[in-house]
This record gives C-alpha cells, structure tokens and sequence, in this order.
C-alpha cells in the first residue's frame, strides 16, 4: 500500500475522537503571521489568478497567514521550487507532480511534496487553424507546434501526446517549440506554428480571445487517454470541451489533467488547516477566474493519487467526514 492509499485511509476511516486529537492545539489564532509562498505560474495564466484570489482571500479571513504569490513558468519549476525550499506552497498538475514524487521524468529523485486538495481538472487544448491542413495530431509531423513553456506541465503533456502519436521521434516528429500562453497565442495567430497546446481551465480567457479573432479547429484528444494511462498512470482521464465555448459548434473529447495544491511536508500542519479552511469556504470566488462550472467537494479533493496528503491536510479531511 503506497502513503498516499494510507493517508487516505485515515482520512475516510478515523472516527470523531481520532479528529479531536488530531485537531488539537491547532488554533492559529494567536502568534505571528506566517508568510508562505505560492508558486504560481507566468502573469495572465490561471495558476497565477487563482494564487492572487487564494492570497486576497486569506488576507479577507482575518487568520494568521499571508500568501504571496510568486510568479512562475508552472508546474515542473513550481515543483523544484517546493522541493529546493524556495516557496512553501505550489499548483501542479497530477501528472507532474507524481513524477516528482516518484522521482522519475525530470526529476532525479523523489521531491519533499505532499498534497492539500486536487483543486480542479485541466482540460487539454490542441489548436490549429480552422482552414489548414491539420485535423489530426499525426499531420503536425514536421510541422512547428507550440508545445508550452520550459518547465510547464504543458510541455509534458504535450510531449505525451505526441510521443503516444508516433510524433515524439524518428523520421518526421513535430517540431516542439518552448512558448508560453501568449506567444503561444501569438505564433499561432502570425502563422509561425501550425499548432498549440494547452492544459486549463475552460474556456481559457486567451483563448477565447484567440477565437474571436482566428477561425480555429480544436483537434479531439480522447483517443490517447488510455495509452497515456498505460504508461504514465490514471492521472489521465477523458473529459469534454462543451459546445458553446470558443464558438465550438459540438463538444470535443480531450485529455483531463488533475490540479493539485501542494505543500512542503514540514510547514506546520495547524497552517494547512487553516488554509485549506480557506480553500472550502471560498471555492468559488477561488475558481472563477480559472474555469467555469467547476466545483470543490472534500471526496473529490482527497484524490492526489501517489502524492500523500500534507498532515495538516489530513487533520482538516478528518474534521469535515467526524
């Protein structure tokens, strides 16, 4: 059994006594205010909005935490960030951050990471120009595609797909260029790549004003979700871009990635609580600027797969299921 299955086996099963103990002298509410750090993601992008309505909502909560955003290039940098000590808090996507649990892809050896809650699921975008010859991902074959920014967990995704595709190597792969959201946007608009990948929230603002400006095709992605999940695990799932968003006449099968919130393993876990308090009273102003519909419920929070939970994240879970 791995700690993440045991910590969650302690969440769902530890009766009211265990909570009350576990709770106990936890208050927060007196002492200095602890600062921590949020790495987020690059100016514009969700992982940052959500970091400034986390920090604007504890700042509002009156408790004993400060949250300061710190400005990132996302997921696998947020990671080395939170391993290397430099923040105590950091968003993730799933898929990287088992990687830096388990010590495998870009990381060298099992990172200090645990988790606070999966926040919300991204949904993975492949664009191209609606009247181009792309329609699917095996016509990107020699072709420039924005595939995120270095150190983005776009960028592994995105090599993902393109390795399930048969486009990672060989004779004719696709040409991987390592841009963030806006140039990405701007390429793509200029014709200086034929595709671009995203992982967001829906509809991701840039996007949608993508869309409103160039005809665009988003290409399906559900048919790799179980060659994904064979080889990398079940932080994979199939999810759908709705009819309606970015103009989309019918939904779009895709690739849905896990977000989580994460913590150092030794910031104390009377803090955890106290923000993750924070996390479940103010969800929906946390996620409106990031993707539309989502909701946030302790069952679905629990699920970080091969990362454990942070102690702190434990005592919290424990006192909402008693």
């Amino acid at each position: 059994m791995t700690s993440a299955e045991v910590s969650r086996r302690r969440v769902m099963g530890a009766g009211l006594g265990a909570a009350a103990a576990a709770l106990a002298g936890c208050s927060g509410d007196s002492g200095p205010v602890r600062r921590l750090r949020l790495a987020t993601g690059p100016e514009g992008g969700p992982y940052n909005a959500f970091g400034k309505a986390l920090a604007e909502a504890v700042a509002a909560s009156g408790r004993r935490l400060e949250i300061v955003p710190v400005s990132t290039s996302a997921s696998v940098n947020n990671l080395r960030k939170l391993d290397d000590g430099s923040v105590e808090l950091a968003l993730a996507m799933a898929d990287a951050a088992e990687d830096a649990v388990l010590g495998r892809g870009p990381f060298g050896r099992p990172a200090a990471v645990t988790a606070l809650a999966r926040v919300y699921v991204n949904y993975t975008h492949l664009l191209v120009p609606a009247g181009g010859p792309v329609r699917s991902v095996q016509d990107l074959a020699g072709r420039p595609v924005a595939a995120g920014a270095t150190g983005s967990g776009v960028q592994v995704v995105s090599g993902r797909v393109l390795r399930a595709a048969g486009l990672g190597d060989g004779s004719a792969p696709a040409r991987e260029l390592q841009l963030g959201l806006a140039a990405s946007a701007a390429a793509l608009r200029e014709g200086a790549v034929d595709a671009l990948f995203w992982s967001g929230g829906v509809p991701t603002p840039v996007l949608a004003g993508l869309a409103r400006e160039l005809p665009l095709r988003f290409l399906p992605l559900d048919g790799y979700v179980g060659a994904l999940r064979q080889s990398h695990g079940p932080v994979y799932a199939t999810v759908t871009l709705p009819a309606g968003v970015y103009g989309l006449v019918e939904p779009v099968g895709t690739i849905g990635v896990g977000n989580y919130l994460l913590a150092r393993d030794d910031v104390p876990r009377h803090a955890m609580r106290e923000l993750l308090q924070v996390v479940f009273e103010r969800w929906s102003d946390l996620l409106r600027e990031v993707t539309a519909g989502a909701r946030l419920e302790p069952r679905f929070a629990i699920s970080t797969g091969a990362v454990p939970l942070h102690p702190g994240a434990v005592a919290y879970y424990r006192s909402v299921y008693g």
